[in-house]
């Protein structure tokens, strides 16, 4: 990534803290000129547009992040918190749940690692398998009726 844009964003970043959404918005942009596939930016801008109560350019931005990365949680996060203040309740619920899947894939395709917290629980998890010593001889079962 070019430095300059770098910059730029950090910034725009530093703007957005400050809640000033709307020139956040502008210089956001400005990247977006130069770099239409600056991830950070896209997500950013679509957050601004929300902060500023935009929810529909938001969740255009949300979805132009989406096209640039499809499996990453955030995006759809942001898109079930943008269509939720939309009041589409349905898309909501539907970016929600993806953001929940993908975060399940993330965890199942990253290999345990020895000392890893995650591993480690699912040690755990596991069944201590316990020994019996068996009697030489049974006991008397009283509940079966003796024959006579």
């Amino acid at each position: 990534m070019h430095q300059a844009l770098q910059q730029q964003y950090d910034e725009a970043m530093f703007v957005f803290s400050q809640e000033n959404y709307t020139e956040a918005a502008r210089l956001l942009e400005a990247i977006l000129l130069e770099d239409p596939n600056y991830f950070e930016a896209r997500l950013s801008l679509g957050m601004a547009f929300c902060r500023m109560g935009a929810f529909e350019r938001a969740i255009v931005e949300g979805h132009k992040a989406e096209a640039l990365k499809p499996n990453e949680q955030l995006v759809h996060t942001n898109l079930s918190l943008f269509y939720m203040r939309l009041g589409d309740k349905t898309k909501a619920e539907h970016h929600g749940l993806q953001a929940r899947i993908v975060s399940w894939k993330g965890s199942m395709d990253r290999p345990a690692v020895a000392g890893d917290a995650e591993s480690s629980d699912l040690n755990l998890a596991k069944p201590t398998p316990k020994t019996y010593k068996t009697p030489e001889k049974f006991p008397d079962m009283p509940w079966k009726k003796k024959q006579d």
